[in-house]
């Protein structure tokens, strides 16, 4: 759904970390940091410069790098927008909206991913859209903007998200039956994986069944490669072990190839297949592989790089917004309850329905559009638990911020939609709880808050473009899943926790017990 980066922050060994004899030598090494920061000021005399305060430095943030993000939003609470002192640059995180519009909008062309970002991820992204800047970027987004606002593309993504709910459904009604307990996040990246495949090339990799041996082992080698590029965020000596082909990058390399030898034999038979039946009008070309080979010729590497990156986009994103919404759906039952209910009575069942596929044929584009409740529940999961936690920028020039304050060429800009979610002067003193209902009008109709405040999508000229596509796909997804199934925690006292790193994932899955609602 988004782009991202990762702060600089996260570039030291994690070893470091795990040994607590450590704790006093990173301190140390923060302290001198401050030092020489002081020095620095003192030396250049009266300030010319505003600067915004300093909250800490990159030392602070691996001591607290497993509540990385708790402990970003606790300095948030603190200051709107502050520095973080590190040895590479200094570090701007904002929480204000205001400075949020400036980076996305105002001044957009100031503020890029830069080749920082494209160094690490060029290898299995490409010059995809979430690695590039200026008119390679501007040239993929016209294109992918259009395509997302087709009727085609449309009516068949919502074709293939409820097939693929249907599928899941199956799964979590054998378990229900047999008094299992299972990780629904695992199946949710199987599902989500399985749904975008198939809109982006037109052909079923079935990972959650893992009928397709192939699909299966594309699969494994687009999870490895996607691991070991975000190694590359924490691993300041990536480079050398690529150049001596040894450790991570020799894995990476060996993935990315596994990869590539699935994508461009796809691509090159989607290409003989529309030759064979480019007089055949009957001939459907919904998927976006077919759309994009009709659009912009047959260029092999340029077709790859724009799937992955959408392949890349809609998989952890949706899977992992969907896994926080069961969370939060089962440690508010009530609220799952008031979910379900909407659901029933946006259906309007004609007969009585006892099994998955009779209620997912109810589940129609009027129904969904009636589902106003759930749309507010899905929304307010990703205030508290965006699928991107901080998405940074580089500045590419002096510049000074609406609230006054300058930020120096190469300084790294982020805003932080974990902790934005959470402020108490933009949500109000209840920031914290989960309440589907501060989305709703008084006649429950679904209110939308604006995009610089709301940032799970990004905003401005980077806003998601896939946005209602996610959209589509959780509302499908949840209302055949919550319509037929009651979700429990499997254990009713743990609080679940993320995994610090690009998306917000849960750490250790999602384990829960399902039980039937026709039963």
């Amino acid at each position: 759904m988004t782009d991202s980066d990762t702060t600089s922050g996260m570039a030291l060994s994690m070893d470091l970390l795990s040994n607590p004899a450590s704790i006093p030598v990173i301190t140390s090494i923060s302290l001198l940091l401050l030092c020489l920061y002081v020095y620095n000021q003192q030396k250049q005399g009266k300030k010319t410069k505003k600067h915004h305060p300093v909250a800490g430095t990159m030392f602070n943030q691996l001591l607290n790098f497993h509540r990385l993000h708790d402990y970003m939003t606790d300095l948030a609470a603190k200051h709107k927008t502050y520095r973080l002192i590190s040895p590479f640059r200094y570090e701007v995180y904002t929480s204000d909206p205001v400075n949020v519009e400036y980076i996305l909008k105002t001044n957009f062309e100031n503020y890029v991913k830069g080749t920082y970002t494209h160094e690490i991820l060029k290898d299995l992204l490409g010059d995809g859209i979430f690695t590039v800047d200026g008119d390679r970027w501007r040239e993929q987004r016209k294109i992918a903007s259009h395509e997302f606002s087709t009727k085609v593309l449309r009516d068949f993504s919502s074709v293939i998200f409820r097939k693929n709910a249907i599928k899941l459904a199956h799964i979590l009604s054998e378990s229900a039956n047999n008094n299992q307990i299972l990780d629904i996040n695992d199946f949710f990246m199987k599902a989500t994986l399985d749904s975008i495949f198939k809109v982006a090339f037109g052909i079923d990799l079935d990972s959650m069944c893992g009928s397709s041996e192939e699909g299966v082992r594309f699969s494994n080698a687009f999870d490895d490669a996607s691991a070991l590029t975000l190694k590359r965020y924490v691993d300041v000596t990536w480079k050398v072990k690529k150049f001596f082909n040894i450790g991570s990058e020799k894995k990476l390399r060996e993935s990315v190839r596994v990869v590539d030898e699935f994508v461009y034999k796809l691509i090159k038979t989607k290409t003989e297949q529309m030759h064979r039946n480019q007089d055949d009008f009957s001939w459907k070309k919904e998927d976006i592989l077919s759309r994009f080979l009709q659009i912009n010729g047959t260029n092999p590497k340029y077709l790859r790089d724009i799937i992955l990156n959408f392949i890349i986009a809609g998989k952890d994103t949706t899977s992992t917004a969907m896994t926080w919404f069961i969370y939060m759906l089962c440690k508010h039952p009530h609220i799952q309850d008031k979910v379900a209910k909407e659901i029933k009575e946006a259906i309007k069942f004609k007969k009585e329905v006892t099994n998955v596929e009779e209620f997912a044929n109810c589940v129609s584009e009027e129904a969904l559009e009636k589902m106003q409740y759930l749309h507010a529940a899905l929304t307010e999961t990703l205030r508290l638990f965006p699928a991107v936690p901080v998405d940074a920028k580089i500045c590419a020039a002096d510049d000074v911020l609406p609230d006054g304050y300058n930020v120096n060429k190469g300084d790294m800009m982020s805003y932080q939609p974990y902790a934005m979610g959470r402020m108490k002067f933009l949500w109000g003193n209840d920031a914290e709880e989960f309440k589907p209902e501060r989305w709703l009008d008084d006649n429950g109709c679904f209110q939308p808050e604006s995009s610089f405040k709301f940032t799970a999508f990004q905003a401005g000229q980077r806003i998601c473009l896939g946005r209602e596509f996610a959209y589509r796909q959780m509302k499908i997804f949840a209302s055949i899943l919550i319509g037929c199934f009651i979700f429990k925690l499997g254990d009713e006292n743990k609080t679940a926790k993320y995994k610090t790193m690009l998306n917000l994932h849960i750490d250790g899955g999602l384990h829960v017990h399902v039980f039937d609602r026709f039963g």
